[in-house]
């Protein structure tokens, strides 16, 4: 029998599960060569489950209607859906379904499993609300997931839960009184704020959602990364540079010149290790001046970026945001019904560091996660990395940004990659 185990949910989480009513939820597809079993498939969703609580986890509020993270003592297991597969893009029909359906929080968990089944290919997706974990959560425990599917023994060991704030700020930080006075300080500021800030009386009509996904080969994968390593920049910096050329020439005046990065906070935090199942975010916040050249923009762009990362500070960011719970329902008010004022949202995941090759079957590509939610502009863009090849995930909605503007946009980027990766081969 399983000790419960409980904590209440975070500022960021609570934000994320907002009511219940509107999902927001993020979907991770891969595709595995291959024939399987669905007992094996359910016994290693029980072992990762096993390993960690909060992918057992389900939502009680407390009296005063905070919700809490609920481990029963006898867990449900992780729902799987199963449909034959039709076509190689399936897995993009089911993405956005399981975007659509709420999860049911207090019968089931955060957590659900879909198997796209083929002869000797699946396409398989893991759905999760956004509140339970990030992408980087997910990608460990994927990772899990297909060491056990290959071999039920493996031994993926146990996670050491994090059960509130004390688990990721430093007691040094948590309990300095001077500390305390400060996140106090701009927690209640930032709520007072909130509070008066103006919003429209509704929220934008969101329309259709959509999905573009589109891989680059090896070589042009291979070229980017040696051209942002010969100009001093990151890969994350130039597909931002790119992608604000991209709106600027799209939506012309429309564009607002702003592109927000998350920015992983196990970067900073190192008591949030890699397999922790955990949704806390950093932002950063990327612009180009329009005076100077892509090359010129890169380099002052990337010198903004460490700036700007440098001066983040999770625990102090975690701190203040827990001095504003009951400025939430404003903050989510602003979100949905605040004018957008980003062109979108951008991750790139990197290099995703999972075998290709197991004893019982091979991973033939995994898919860029997309997620989307009710906290304003939905349009992101996810980009990873698996086997040489850069995946995108362009994710967004008709109301927000037209799908025909969001192709003209992909375009763009890939020329913009091209041109930059001509200019460096001429010179």
């Amino acid at each position: 029998m399983n000790q419960p185990i409980k904590r209440r949910l975070l500022f960021g989480e609570r934000m994320l599960l907002g009511d219940g009513t509107e999902p927001f939820n993020a979907v991770i597809p891969f595709r595995l060569r291959g024939t399987f079993a669905l007992k094996d498939i359910q016994q290693a969703l029980a072992q990762i489950q096993q390993k960690h609580p909060w992918l057992r986890a389900l939502i009680a509020h407390d009296d005063k209607n905070i919700p809490w993270f609920d481990v029963p003592e006898n867990p449900i297991s992780i729902p799987v859906r199963i449909i034959a597969r039709k076509g190689e893009d399936q897995w993009q029909e089911e993405s956005k379904r399981e975007w659509n359906t709420l999860f049911d929080p207090k019968k089931l968990p955060l957590i659900r499993f879909v198997w796209i089944k083929g002869e000797d290919v699946s396409d398989m997706l893991f759905a999760f609300h956004h509140c339970l974990c990030d992408g980087g959560s997910a990608m460990a425990f994927l990772y899990e997931f297909l060491k056990i599917l290959d071999n039920p023994k493996a031994d993926i060991g146990i996670e050491n839960p994090i059960l509130g704030i004390q688990d990721v700020v430093p007691a040094h930080i948590l309990n300095s009184r001077k500390k305390k006075l400060k996140a106090k300080f701009i927690g209640r500021l930032a709520a007072t704020a909130i509070k008066v800030i103006p919003t429209g009386k509704k929220s934008i009509d969101r329309q259709n959602d959509y999905l573009i996904n589109w891989k680059v080969d090896e070589t042009v994968s291979q070229q980017l990364i040696s051209y942002c390593k010969a100009n001093g920049a990151t890969v994350n910096t130039f597909l931002s540079a790119a992608l604000l050329q991209a709106f600027k020439k799209i939506k012309g005046t429309g564009a607002f010149n702003k592109v927000s990065c998350p920015v992983d906070i196990r970067r900073f935090a190192t008591q949030v290790k890699n397999d922790h199942i955990f949704a806390f975010g950093l932002m950063i916040v990327v612009s180009a001046n329009e005076k100077l050249s892509f090359i010129e923009n890169l380099h002052a762009m990337q010198a903004s970026v460490e700036r700007k990362t440098s001066k983040l500070d999770p625990y102090i960011t975690m701190m203040v945001m827990e001095f504003g719970h009951d400025a939430l329902n404003n903050f989510t008010k602003l979100l949905k019904n605040g004018k957008s004022s980003n062109d979108c949202m951008f991750s790139n995941l990197g290099r995703i560091q999972i075998p290709h090759e197991y004893k019982e079957f091979s991973v033939d590509t995994i898919f860029s996660p997309s997620v989307i939610g009710p906290l304003g502009n939905t349009t992101t863009m996810v980009v990873s990395t698996y086997r040489g090849k850069m995946d995108f995930s362009f994710v967004g909605s008709e109301g927000y940004l037209p799908y025909t503007e969001a192709l003209a946009i992909r375009d763009e980027v890939m020329q913009i990659i091209k041109v930059q990766l001509e200019y460096i081969a001429v010179s």
